[in-house]
C-alpha cells in the first residue's frame, strides 16, 4: 500500500527537499502551513513539485487544528519540521519561539496519542540545544545547555518527544540536526545573506556585507542530505535520537572566504563588521559526532562546506535554471556553475 506522509512545515527548505525524496519513493504526501490558501510554496514551485503535493491549513498551537488534520489525513508518518526557524528572531520573539516549537510538538505528540492510531513521529530537534561544547563534538550523550530561546524551545519539544516515547509507547523520533544548507534557504540566514552579497558584488550591485562575529565555528551540511537522513530515522523498526552532523567544523571567516572565491573576489575589501548584528549570546564552536547515525540507518555526509557554498553561489548566479536536481553538492555545482561564461574549477 502507498505510505502517507503529513509534513508540518512544508514551505520551509527541508520540508520543500523532504517532500521531493518522499515523492520518488512513492508516498502520498500532503503538507501544511498556517494559512494554505494564502502561502505561495515557493520551494515547492522551484522544486516543480507543487502540484504533486496537497497543502492543508494546520496551526500546531490550535490543538483543535492539529488534530482536524491528522484525523482526516490519516498519516503513516509526520514530520514535524513546523514552527521558528531563526535563533537570531528569537530573541526579539521569544514567546512565538517557544508556542510555535514547544507547543506546536506538544499539540502533535498529543494528538497522535488520542488518535491511537500507528503513526510515526519526526520531529526536528536542533544542535542549538547544546550550547557550547568547547570545541568538543557532540554526539546523542551530550547535555543540552541552549543559550538562546530558540534553542530552549528546541530542547522543550526534544525532550516531550522522548517523554511520549516512553510513556505512550509512541514510535516518535528526534533528528539532532547540526546546520545544513541549500540554495533554497531564505534571506534571513546569514549562510544566503552572503552568499547573495557576494554575488551582488561581483556583479557591481552592491559594495559591502555587513556581518558580526567573524570567528563562530558550524558544522555545515547539505540540506538533500540531511532529509535523507530524516527519513532514514523514521523508518527504524525502533525510535532513537540521532546527530546528523558532518563531523567538521569552520569559521564564518572560512564560509565568506568560500563564497567570495566562487565568485573571483578577495572578501577582506569588501566585508565589514559589525558588532550591533551580534547575539546576546552566541555559540564559539558547533561541531556534531554522526557515528550513531552510521551505524544505525548507514547515514554520512557526502558534502563538505566548500561544496555546499559552491552549489549556493552557481544557483544564485544562474537563478532562471531553477532549483538543483537530487544528488551530492559537490557534483551539482560542478554541473551548473558559470561566473562570466567560464566554468570554474572545484577547489576539492
Amino acid at each position: 500500500m502507498q505510505k502517507r506522509a503529513l509534513i508540518c512545515g512544508v514551505s520551509g527548505q527541508d520540508g520543500a527537499y523532504l517532500a521531493r525524496l518522499l515523492l520518488s519513493k512513492n508516498y502520498h504526501v500532503t503538507g501544511t502551513s498556517r494559512d494554505a490558501q494564502m502561502a505561495r510554496f515557493d520551494n515547492l514551485v522551484r522544486l516543480g513539485i507543487r502540484d504533486q503535493v496537497d497543502c492543508l491549513s494546520m496551526s500546531l498551537t490550535d490543538f483543535r487544528s492539529t488534530l482536524q488534520v491528522l484525523d482526516r489525513v490519516r498519516p503513516d508518518e509526520v514530520y514535524n519540521l513546523a514552527g521558528q526557524s531563526s535563533v537570531a528572531l528569537s530573541f526579539e520573539q521569544p514567546v512565538e519561539a517557544m508556542a510555535s516549537i514547544g507547543t506546536g510538538c506538544l499539540n502533535l505528540l498529543e494528538a497522535i496519542r488520542f488518535l491511537g492510531r500507528d503513526i510515526r513521529l519526526y520531529n526536528a530537534s536542533s544542535s542549538e540545544c547544546f550550547g557550547d561544547t568547547g570545541g568538543c563534538a557532540a554526539d546523542e550523550t551530550t547535555p543540552f545547555r541552549p543559550r538562546s530561546p530558540y534553542a530552549v524551545a528546541k530542547a522543550a519539544a526534544h525532550w516531550a518527544v522522548v517523554n511520549y516515547r516512553e510513556a505512550y509507547g509512541l514510535h516518535a523520533t528526534n533528528g539532532i540536526l547540526f546546520n545544513h544548507e541549500s540554495p533554497l534557504r531564505p534571506h534571513r540566514f546569514v549562510t544566503k545573506k552572503i552568499v547573495a552579497a557576494a554575488c551582488a558584488i561581483a556583479k557591481g550591485f552592491k559594495q559591502e556585507l555587513r556581518l558580526g562575529d567573524l570567528e563562530i565555528k558550524r558544522d555545515w551540511g547539505f540540506a538533500p542530505e540531511y532529509v535523507e537522513a530524516i527519513w532514514r530515522m523514521t523508518q527504524l523498526d525502533f525510535p532513537a535520537d540521532l546527530v546528523i552532523a558532518t563531523g567538521q567544523t569552520h569559521s564564518l571567516r572560512e564560509f565568506v572566504s568560500a563564497a567570495f572565491a566562487a565568485v573571483g573576489l578577495d572578501w577582506s575589501g569588501h566585508v565589514e563588521v559589525d558588532d550591533t548584528l551580534r547575539r546576546p549570546s552566541d555559540i564559539a564552536c558547533s561541531i556534531g559526532n554522526a557515528a550513531l547515525a552510521q551505524r544505525l540507518i548507514g547515514w554520512r555526509t557526502q558534502s563538505t562546506m566548500t561544496d555546499v557554498v559552491q552549489l549556493m553561489v552557481a544557483a544564485e548566479l544562474d537563478p532562471g535554471r531553477g532549483s538543483p536536481p537530487e544528488g551530492g553538492a559537490r557534483e551539482i555545482a560542478g554541473s551548473i556553475r558559470a561566473v562570466g561564461g567560464k566554468r570554474q574549477p572545484s577547489t576539492r
